[in-house]
């Protein structure tokens, strides 16, 4: 979804020994950043630092067009810098992390930072080598129906970054063949596959009512799910066994976008049971996002994408003080 900002904040945290490190990785404007802001207001904004791997682009938008180089490219990105940034991390040490400029496509000086109980990086490449793939706690890859990303991306470039209509579309073409090179195939590393797509009577739906699926594999030990089912199961929830591409077996979590208020409702407060941690942060205008008419809303399969991260974030964080 097209991306907006935080600025919750929280008291208390789980006790950790080190930071819990969650990727949320996919092609531009599939709804990472806004994945990454909703789940930071759950967990609290003093807890939560969020890290956009954008900003280790090695050249400006300027030099990349010179070059003929797009920024999915694994030589546009400083790669080892982000490898080795993500490692300090995960050891609980400072990093000093570059700036990239995305309304002026600049590069600009360093910023100092301290890393805090949950980080969340999200960007186009964090699981593209293994030593990165090894720094996270849990993945996710955003893969939104593509005609919907590309209105996102159309909308973000234009009305966020700068460009005009003619240069966005431009860059759609010049990046698609270093998206299925390069983007698409860290798909196969995540944890956690999140879809969101049009519902089938309304090819136009760009937001709040979009339907979601969560492909679920067993790398995570995922929460039991069977009471939210039995609650939803009439109301646009459902939770079945499928094949992925790969023909291993997953689960796939599905949300109607249809769902109604009283029924997300009550599916909602059944996954803030499972986040104790968290019941101050409940009024905190999780789920929200800013829609393709630049207005703000607010999505039920979003809010219910949200927690379902948050819970395996508070969930290794705990794994982490019982070792």
């Amino acid at each position: 979804m097209p991306e907006n900002r935080t600025g919750a904040v929280a008291p208390g945290r789980p006790r950790v020994d080190r930071p819990v490190l969650l990727g949320i990785i996919g092609d531009s404007a599939a709804g990472k950043t806004t994945l990454a802001t909703g789940i930071a207001r759950i967990l609290g904004d003093q807890q939560v630092l969020i890290i956009c791997s954008d900003d280790y682009h090695s050249y400006s938008r300027a030099e990349r067009a010179e070059r003929r180089i797009t920024a999915l490219h694994p030589d546009s990105n400083q790669i080892e810098i982000l490898e080795q940034h993500l490692q300090l991390l995960r050891r609980n040490q400072p990093i000093l992390k570059p700036i990239y400029n995305h309304k002026l496509g600049t590069l600009e000086p360093a910023q100092y930072l301290a890393p805090r109980p949950y980080i969340i990086v999200e960007g186009l490449l964090g699981y593209h080598t293994r030593a990165m793939r090894d720094c996270f706690d849990v993945k996710v890859f955003m893969e939104p129906d593509e005609a919907l990303r590309i209105k996102w991306k159309l909308w973000r470039d234009c009305n966020l970054r700068g460009y005009t209509s003619e240069e966005a579309q431009d860059e759609l073409k010049r990046r698609e063949e270093d998206r299925l090179r390069f983007i698409q195939p860290q798909r196969t590393f995540s944890d956690i596959v999140i879809n969101f797509y049009p519902p089938k009577n309304d090819d136009s739906e760009t937001g709040a009512h979009l339907d979601v699926h969560h492909l679920l594999r067993p790398t995570l030990p995922h929460p039991d799910l069977s009471p939210l089912i039995e609650a939803g199961a009439r109301n646009g929830l459902s939770l079945e066994l499928c094949r992925d591409r790969d023909g291993k077996p997953v689960d796939v979590l599905g949300i109607s976008g249809g769902i109604s208020e009283e029924a997300a409702e009550g599916l909602e407060n059944l996954f803030w049971e499972m986040l104790p941690e968290a019941p101050h942060m409940r009024n905190n205008h999780v789920g929200e996002f800013t829609d393709v008419d630049g207005e703000s809303r607010i999505s039920h399969p979003l809010v219910l994408t949200e927690l379902l991260v948050a819970y395996h974030m508070v969930k290794a964080a705990h794994g982490i003080h019982a070792v």
